[in-house]
């Protein structure tokens, strides 16, 4: 069975575009997957906990659809991160690349290796701007609209690089 799931690409160190067009072009490829979409490409100032003396962010979402488990597919993206050179020193520390499961269909998951929907998914609008860029229409498990979400709009601190979504 397919399923629906979204994902957060993330990065700040190296070439932060190249990495997340990298990343999209890996998971193109990635078995048992089809890609859907791909949101436009945000830049955002590291968010509240995180090390303030570090690049800004260049962030973006894409859909998939996956017959993979949640715990296979989160063992490939973690091996994707690894290939692109992440190094885990510090929480919320710089990175070169960051791939979050944000939902997986509508199932809430809570295991010591995985939380989906996303914790911090409903604070952070360089999550959820991209996620609307993909579904505006889109519902959290709980049934919250992001679109009603405080963080669904641009600021001071998240803006768009790439205003067309074919920057991968």
């Amino acid at each position: 069975m397919s399923h629906a799931v979204y994902l957060g690409l993330g990065a700040n160190l190296g070439e932060p575009i190249q990495q997340l067009q990298w990343a999209v072009k890996q998971l193109q490829a990635l078995a048992q997957s089809q890609l859907q979409a791909v949101s436009r490409l945000y830049g955002s100032k590291p968010t509240f906990g995180s090390p303030t003396n570090q690049p800004d962010y260049v962030n973006a979402a894409v859909l998939l659809q996956s017959t993979l488990s949640p715990a296979q597919l989160l063992s490939e993206l973690q091996q994707l991160e690894q290939l692109a050179g992440r190094i885990r020193l510090e929480r919320w520390g710089a990175r070169t690349l960051d791939l979050d499961i944000l939902l997986y269909d509508q199932q809430v998951i809570d295991t010591e290796q995985l939380i989906v929907p996303h914790k911090e998914l409903v604070n952070r609008c360089f999550v959820t701007l991209p996620l609307l860029d993909i579904n505006p229409t889109l519902t959290l498990p709980n049934g919250v609209k992001v679109s009603s979400l405080a963080c669904a709009t641009l600021s001071d601190d998240i803006y768009v690089l790439a205003d067309n979504c074919h920057w991968y």
